[in-house]
């Protein structure tokens, strides 16, 4: 007959990822002629939970590099930009209870676009978080009645000396001893 025990630990109870795409507007005190490039560094973010929903705090900043004055001139426009994401997570198990929040960044922040609009630059940036929800979950295993056999442990030291007092007892000339008589 089988006995089970139960046992409590802690288990990703929720998982799941998100898309999101931003795209923003910001202003350039010369008119721009080329998108020379855009890249996004610095991204920071947590979670928390609230209810049944996930939100994401996070910065990153983006930087964009840009020719003016019929291309004779460049500049680096600097721009941090915060967001806050809303996720609905529901645990697998109805009984499950997540109280810890794991976030991760599953493809950074990236522009995919960029334009350049009169006197402003829009700009479209791309990110994929992965969200985890932890908690206390119950196990059921099976475990057997039966002991398991005991190993014998040999003890090393006493075995070298036996060995030694062996090897003292041989006689090595015993063949020649023997021929004599």
């Amino acid at each position: 007959m089988a006995n089970y025990r139960e046992i409590v630990t802690k288990a990703v109870i929720s998982k799941g990822k998100k898309l999101f795409t931003t795209s923003n507007t910001v202003p350039v005190t010369n008119h721009p002629s080329t998108i020379l490039g855009c890249w996004v560094i610095n991204h920071n973010f947590n979670g928390s939970k609230n209810g049944d929903q996930i939100q994401i705090h996070g910065s990153y900043d983006v930087n964009i590099w840009y020719s003016y004055d019929n291309d004779t001139k460049t500049e680096v426009l600097k721009q941090t930009e915060t967001y806050n994401e809303v996720v609905h997570m529901r645990p697998r198990e109805e009984e499950a209870n997540g109280e810890e929040i794991i976030v991760r960044s599953l493809k950074q922040p990236n522009c995919i676009k960029v334009d350049i609009d009169g006197d402003k630059i829009n700009y479209t940036i791309e990110k994929e978080l992965g969200i985890e929800l932890v908690g206390d979950v119950k196990v059921k295993i099976e475990t057997n009645a039966e002991e398991d056999p005991w190993d014998e442990i040999i003890d090393e030291t006493k075995q070298e000396e036996e060995v030694e007092k062996i090897d003292e007892e041989v006689k090595e000339d015993f063949i020649q001893e023997e021929q004599q008589f």
